[in-house]
C-alpha cells in the first residue's frame, strides 16, 4: 500500500482529514493488503520495496499505538513521496517532521522478525475481512468506500471527507 497512488490519495485526501476530526471518536487500525506463498514469504503487489514502507508504517503504529495522528502522519509523509520509499532521505525527515525517533523505526525494521511479523498481521487481517484493494475504508467493521484505479468506487454514503465524518458520527451518538 506504501507505494500505491491510489492509498495516497485515500490517506491524504480521505482518511487524514477525516481523522484530524474524529479520532477521539474512532478505533482506527491502519492495514496493508499482500500475498503470503506456502513458504510464509509475503508479497507486495508494487514489490519488496513497497513491503518496507508498509512495515515501517507498522512500526510507527507499534511505536506510537494510541497516536493515530502521529502515524498517520508519518505514513502520509513517506506515501506523499512514494517512489522515493524506503529512502533514508525520505523516511528520515517523515520521521522528524512527526516527532519519531529514525533509530527506532529502523530497529523495528530490521528486528529479527520484528516489521515483518507486523506486516504479516496486517496482511492476515485484510484477508479475513476480505479487503483487496488499497485503499478500502471500512466504517464499523463494512467497506464504506474503495480508492481502485484512481476512483471512489462503492461509496454509498460519499466519498469526500464530509461525508465520512458525518457517518462516523452518527454511528457515535446511536
Amino acid at each position: 500500500m506504501s507505494k500505491c497512488p491510489d492509498a495516497r490519495d485515500c490517506l491524504r485526501d480521505l482518511v487524514v482529514p477525516a481523522m484530524e476530526q474524529i479520532v477521539d471518536k474512532v478505533n482506527f487500525t491502519l492495514s496493508f493488503i499482500g500475498s503470503v506463498d506456502k513458504n510464509d514469504s509475503i508479497h507486495c503487489m508494487h514489490g519488496p520495496s513497497e513491503c518496507l514502507g508498509d512495515m515501517l508504517s507498522l512500526c510507527a503504529i507499534n511505536l506510537y499505538p494510541t497516536d493515530p495522528v502521529r502515524y498517520l502522519g508519518f505514513s502520509n509523509c513517506l506515501i506523499s513521496s512514494y517512489t522515493k520509499i524506503p529512502s533514508r532521505e525520505l523516511v528520515e525527515p517523515c520521521s522528524l517532521e512527526h516527532g519519531i525517533a529514525f533509530e527506532n523505526l529502523n530497529g523495528c525494521v530490521s528486528e529479527e522478525g520484528k516489521g515483518l511479523d507486523l506486516l504479516m498481521n496486517s496482511v492476515e487481517r485484510s484477508q479475513a475481512v476480505g479487503v483487496k484493494r488499497s485503499c478500502t475504508v471500512r466504517v464499523n467493521d463494512k467497506t464504506w468506500c474503495v480508492r481502485d484505479g484512481g476512483e471512489w468506487k462503492d461509496c454509498p454514503g460519499g466519498s469526500n471527507t464530509k461525508n465520512l465524518v458525518e457517518e462516523v458520527e452518527r454511528l457515535y451518538e446511536e
